[in-house]
């Protein structure tokens, strides 16, 4: 099934080598040819990209579109088959095994694919939004910045969806976005987590996330819930939230407070992995031995976690199958074909960063 922009290009190819329009000869604008076919601004960039590509048309900047002398070229049409793939991040923790799967999928189909780092700011990811479109790509895989946080580029994704590209969010996705996405049940998983705190004797435990993207607000969730489901055990939870742009010394100067407190938490649950690590050597600071002294647990099974010491508790999520379900499904996307919604929902990895107690 051919896409909107594939039949729109093959109308105006036929109309080029009828011999209406002459080697030279100025072809009509964007708008007009949006009129003229019924379709947005995107499909009409991108019918004429690649005509451009296979040398039927050029354009000079600023002064509109023209038609090449295509009967002379003996070129092999290029055709460009590009997935734009836009994270918050590109080199670190457990994206580059997200993006390998991507690429390793949509590699066998003969696609490339085009990278877009955020650096989790919206400054940045409008950028890298813009740049796509831009490039006229076939297909867009997006991870939205700071998905807890009013995004100041809703005009861009509406316009994403408007224009009917081909695209899909993985790790995070908008409910007021009719797009499909692959996600993590954060919520569920951390429950999951907790309870297994629980279930080693632990009561006093402190919740440290991250609260300025979905995952982070759905593992908040899920402590709250595990929590909720034990109200005589309500009074012994604590958190520690924070965001992006805060000061990461001034969180773990509150996450040594809450240590060297007469209640002192036997356990802490951390937002992620990376976190996890890092809260690790805190404890370790204040001459606190784990998990003797105190318990942890991270998210994502990131690679370092294993290696550790001692190795850490986590949830494993599945990045590269969910870089590969990415890639696949961005696929039927490009074709026209229906997609579902996946969720993922992590199984729990115990290693030695938990211990029993036997009162907490």
């Amino acid at each position: 099934m051919a896409t909107k922009y594939e039949t729109v290009k093959e109308k105006i190819r036929k109309v080029i080598s009828s011999g209406k329009y002459k080697p030279g000869d100025q072809l009509p604008t964007e708008s007009a040819l949006m009129n003229e076919y019924h379709v947005s601004r995107y499909t009409i960039r991108r019918a004429m990209g690649e005509l451009e590509n296979e040398h039927y048309i050029y354009r000079i900047q600023g002064g509109g579109m023209f038609v090449e002398d295509w009967q002379a070229n003996h070129e092999q049409p290029v055709t460009q088959k590009v997935v734009g793939v836009i994270t918050t991040h590109l080199a670190d923790y457990i994206f580059p095994s997200i993006i390998s799967g991507i690429d390793r999928t949509l590699s066998s189909h003969g696609y490339s694919i085009l990278l877009g780092n955020t650096h989790n700011d919206h400054e940045q990811e409008r950028l890298s939004l813009q740049r796509m479109l831009d490039s006229n790509v076939d297909g867009l895989i997006l991870e939205p910045t700071q998905s807890a946080r009013p995004n100041p580029n809703e005009d861009l994704y509406r316009q994403i969806e408007q224009s009917h590209i081909p695209a899909m969010f993985i790790d995070a996705h908008y409910d007021t976005s009719s797009l499909p996405y692959i996600d993590i049940a954060d919520r569920e998983t951390e429950w999951k987590l907790v309870n297994c705190l629980f279930k080693k004797g632990h009561q006093r435990i402190l919740g440290v996330f991250k609260i300025d993207d979905l995952q982070g607000v759905g593992r908040l969730q899920g402590y709250m819930d595990a929590y909720t489901e034990r109200p005589d055990l309500t009074l012994a939870s604590d958190v520690i939230m924070y965001q992006s742009s805060d000061d990461i010394a001034r969180i773990f100067d509150k996450i040594a407070q809450h240590l060297q407190g007469p209640d002192r938490p036997t356990a802490i649950a951390c937002y992620n992995d990376e976190l996890a690590i890092q809260v690790m050597d805190v404890v370790r600071s204040l001459g606190m031995k784990i998990p003797d002294d105190v318990s942890i647990v991270g998210f994502d099974d990131y690679l370092l976690s294993a290696y550790v010491l001692p190795g850490l508790t986590t949830a494993v999520h599945p990045k590269n199958k969910m870089g590969m379900d990415a890639g696949n499904m961005i696929l039927k996307l490009i074709k026209g074909e229906k997609v579902e919604p996946i969720v993922y929902h992590p199984e729990i990895v115990e290693r030695k960063s938990v211990r029993k107690v036997t009162n907490s």
